[in-house]
């Protein structure tokens, strides 16, 4: 199997099953990455130790601090405890929810993170009511967005004034 086959297969295995945990696995979050495909996670509970990334994730789904895992315990780890069997996006926590299996120390979290997102959102809510001219098709909300980038806000104003004006420069020009 070629590599651009094998990585469709595993983004579409990610993006589209919605997996539960069985009584072994448990859900953890990542809160760093230590290199060598090692992820430093923490549980519900509190309890932190590494996950390792099997090779069918490796090159093909990237993680990042704040995600949530699924992950199978090794018996015989001393720091590595547990490999990752399953990367949550938002979806599949949504769907965990519904179904009552998501651990309860992270529903406060979640809850603190909502509250935040929530404010995020009306803020975004009051400049999209100042703007007249916004269409609602353009919705970017689910789009990802670069943290790493500064945010421009571009003006659609702007460039037609600066048209018009190269307009009459060129028709004075002539």
């Amino acid at each position: 199997m070629s590599q651009a086959t094998k990585r469709k297969h595993v983004v579409k295995e990610v993006l589209g099953d919605f997996i539960t945990p069985t009584e072994n696995q448990q859900i953890v979050k990542v809160t760093g990455s230590r290199g060598n495909n090692l992820h430093e996670a923490i549980t519900a509970q509190g309890e932190t130790f590494l996950v390792s990334m099997p090779t069918k994730f490796r090159k093909n789904i990237w993680i990042k601090r704040g995600d949530y895992l699924i992950v199978d315990p090794i018996e015989e780890g001393e720091k590595v405890k547990a490999e990752i069997s399953f990367i949550l996006y938002k979806d599949h926590i949504q769907f965990l929810q519904k179904q009552q299996l998501w651990p309860k120390g992270f529903m406060e979290e979640q809850s603190s993170q909502d509250k935040t997102s929530a404010k995020e959102e009306e803020a975004e809510e009051k400049d999209d009511e100042e703007d007249e001219g916004s269409d609602s098709e353009d919705d970017d909300s689910d789009l990802f967005v670069n943290t790493n980038r500064c945010n421009y806000q571009y003006s659609e104003s702007e460039e037609e004034e600066d048209s018009d004006e190269e307009e009459k420069r060129t028709e004075n020009g002539s």
